[in-house]
């Protein structure tokens, strides 16, 4: 099938209806069923199992577990950098913002005010400043971690379409980032302001968050905000955030001026949850470790 019918197909399939059977089945303790569709998943995504804390696919009584599976302990371990990457996955796109503006794909962008939801005094905090879109393909090690420390401000629930997120639709779907179903987390970090987007696709059952659980479902017609104190949610570089129940994309806005990111980093890359990702402009660069290299995504939802 070609890449430019794929994506046109999008338009037409009852993405919600698929969305919402996907996240039945994957919560359904289906016994010896539920195995074989792990044993199956891992084989044909190339799964790292050995990397899990609890290796065996028998184990998992639903397939939501498996798929948020943690990892055993020293894993991913911490990179001594100002800034480390939040997930394993691939580079979807990253640089500069221009004025309000964020690199899609060749010939797309879209404005960090529709990303956020609508509100222009939140996205104006990022003009001229610098973003990071990051997959998650299935294969990949799917909870969301800090790539700094932060203070949780706010959480917005923005609803939205579920094209899927993977390249060949975000080469072909104007605006699809901001188009989608999504979470934005606001923080206050040391170096000021920084956004975490996750977004939402085709057959992602959920999105959750440390300190709120599950997000969705269900899926609501409206903007949602949720503002929190200080100090009543505070997480420390690396500390989990979220997690996505099926691959999806995080996307991250930093102000200008507060950092740079590494020089090896390329779209295409694959990235590992805590190696280094950018430095502080006023501090000298980080030691880079080579990237794994192009990341296999053409299946991902």
């Amino acid at each position: 099938m070609s890449e430019r019918l794929a994506v046109a197909l999008q338009y037409v399939l009852p993405k919600r209806l698929l969305t919402q059977l996907a996240g039945k089945l994957a919560g359904l303790e289906g016994g010896a069923a539920t195995t074989a569709v792990i044993r199956w998943f891992v084989k044909r995504y190339g799964v790292n199992m050995a990397e899990a804390a609890n290796p065996d696919p028998a184990s998992y009584t639903r397939f939501n577990e498996f798929f948020t599976r943690p990892l055993r302990a020293g894993a991913r371990p911490l990179a001594d950098a100002d800034f480390v990457c939040p997930v394993d996955g691939a580079i979807s796109q990253f640089g500069p913002i221009e004025f309000d503006q964020v690199f899609q794909a060749k010939g797309h962008f879209y404005s960090t005010t529709a990303l956020v939801g609508g509100d222009r005094a939140l996205a104006a905090r990022f003009e001229n400043g610098d973003f990071a879109t990051l997959y998650l393909s299935p294969r990949d090690y799917h909870r969301i971690h800090m790539p700094c420390a932060g203070r949780l401000t706010q959480m917005i629930y923005v609803p939205g379409e579920l094209f899927s997120v993977n390249p060949a639709t975000a080469r072909g779907v104007p605006g699809l980032f901001a188009r989608n179903e999504r979470v934005v987390c606001v923080f206050e970090g040391d170096s000021g302001p920084f956004v975490m987007v996750l977004v939402g696709a085709t057959i992602v059952g959920s999105m959750a968050t440390v300190w709120h659980g599950v997000v969705n479902p269900p899926r609501r017609p409206t903007v949602e905000k949720h503002a929190y104190a200080a100090g009543a949610v505070l997480l420390g570089k690396g500390e989990e955030m979220g997690r996505f129940l099926l691959g999806s994309t995080v996307v991250m806005l930093f102000p200008q001026g507060v950092l740079r990111f590494r020089s090896d980093w390329a779209p295409g890359a694959a990235v590992r949850m805590g190696e280094p990702m950018a430095h502080g402009q006023a501090i000298d660069a980080v030691p880079e470790v080579p990237c794994d290299g192009a990341a296999d995504a053409a299946d991902a939802p």
